[in-house]
């Protein structure tokens, strides 16, 4: 049962993963594009390459001949994955769900055109005269999308015609990867954003986990909270969405399928085959299992019987704010952890960046009180560990 795992991606979620799996004896091999990157801090081994370059990528596994390739980020030449699979690597979930997921075209048209899921309204553009003319197709507000990203690399809002050139160059020098064409979305008046984990095993039911409700700025998830309140249809019609796509794409792990929640019913958004930055409030032991075992669980095939709720809880990001690149030290800590049902988690990423995620702050109550009561108290520990 010891596997060897290559994981592509190493930031913090690789990192939990990457942990959950040395618990249980695996082997995991650290891949990104940089050294030092915080899941090569607890990994077994660790490799730097370009991921997008697909003779390197090759030549790593060939060199490690792992018996899984777990993706962790999106900017990898995905359609190697096809070729790994005929090898008998396991690809986690599956070479089709990762190659699709990781560009937003693929995923979309599937959902929306091939299984019929509500999305809202969208159209691609490969220049500035298409992104001009699916503006016009949309609307205003609009929001414009690189077809590769993450953690709302990337992202704006289009407000005005003022808007348009600047929309453009921000999601075709921000986003990740290579290609330069974007996905126009028209703005969803919704009610709540949520994260619908969702776990599919070889063998046994999928499963869900509580709902996680999130507070997004610049594409970018700053605090989440399990359970969020849903109505029993619309909990539903989410579960069911989240079935059909998942089962379309194939493949055991968990799945982070977002939402919007409109006075209209529920309206698919994105999905990530791997845990979810939002789902990392489970690190305040608001499940019987967080979301990083439950992946781990699920790709090794380990059985899954249920996913309880035991409390409720909250994240809140630790941001670097200033647009400087540099080693960073942290201060504070002896303060944060002055607060009762909380706990913080430092990523030891090398670099700052702006807005770069550097932590977390975590709360958590009894699971029959208000989750907003957490958000509070894991803002205010956020807010005290400060990156100097």
């Amino acid at each position: 049962m010891i596997k060897k795992i290559l994981l592509l991606g190493s930031g913090e979620l690789g990192k939990e993963l990457v942990i959950a799996a040395q618990r249980i004896g695996q082997h995991v091999i650290a891949v990104d594009s940089y050294k030092d990157a915080p899941a090569m801090h607890v990994a077994n081994e660790f490799e730097v390459i370009d991921m997008l370059d697909g003779t390197a990528l090759d030549a790593i596994v060939a060199k490690h001949q792992p018996d899984l390739i777990v993706p962790e980020i999106e900017a990898i030449r995905t359609e190697r994955f096809y070729d790994y699979e005929k090898q008998g690597i396991q690809v986690v979930p599956s070479a089709k769900a990762a190659n699709y997921t990781m560009d937003r075209k693929a995923i979309r048209d599937l959902a929306a055109i091939d299984l019929g899921v509500k999305t809202a309204p969208y159209k691609y553009a490969k220049n500035i005269e298409d992104l001009t003319a699916a503006v016009t197709f949309i609307g205003m507000p609009c929001v414009v999308k690189p077809l590769m990203s993450s953690s709302g690399k990337g992202q704006s809002v289009i407000k005005t015609e003022e808007d348009i050139v600047r929309a453009w160059d921000i999601a075709t020098n921000k986003g990740r990867g290579d290609k330069e064409e974007v996905i126009v979305e028209g703005f969803i008046d919704f009610q709540t954003e949520i994260t619908l984990l969702t776990v599919t095993q070889k063998k046994g039911p999928t499963l869900y986990c509580p709902a996680i409700g999130h507070r997004q700025e610049r594409g970018d998830y700053q605090e989440s909270w399990q359970p969020v309140h849903l109505s029993d249809d619309d909990l539903k019609t989410a579960q069911e969405m989240a079935d059909k796509v998942t089962k379309a794409l194939s493949g055991a792990g968990l799945w982070g399928v977002e939402f919007f929640i409109t006075n209209n019913g529920v309206v698919f958004s994105e999905l990530s085959p791997r845990p979810h930055d939002t789902g990392m409030v489970t690190l305040a032991g608001t499940q019987n299992f967080s979301e990083f075992e439950l992946h781990l669980r699920a790709i090794l095939g380990i059985p899954i019987q249920e996913i309880t709720l035991e409390r409720s809880g909250a994240s809140a990001v630790i941001l670097f704010k200033e647009d400087l690149e540099k080693v960073p030290l942290y201060d504070g800590l002896d303060k944060a952890a002055q607060y009762e049902k909380s706990d913080f988690r430092v990523f030891g990423k090398p670099i700052t960046r702006q807005y770069r995620r550097m932590g977390l702050g975590l709360a958590y109550e009894a699971k029959d009180q208000d989750p907003k009561i957490s958000v509070e108290r894991a803002k205010k520990v956020a807010e005290c560990i400060k990156v100097i």
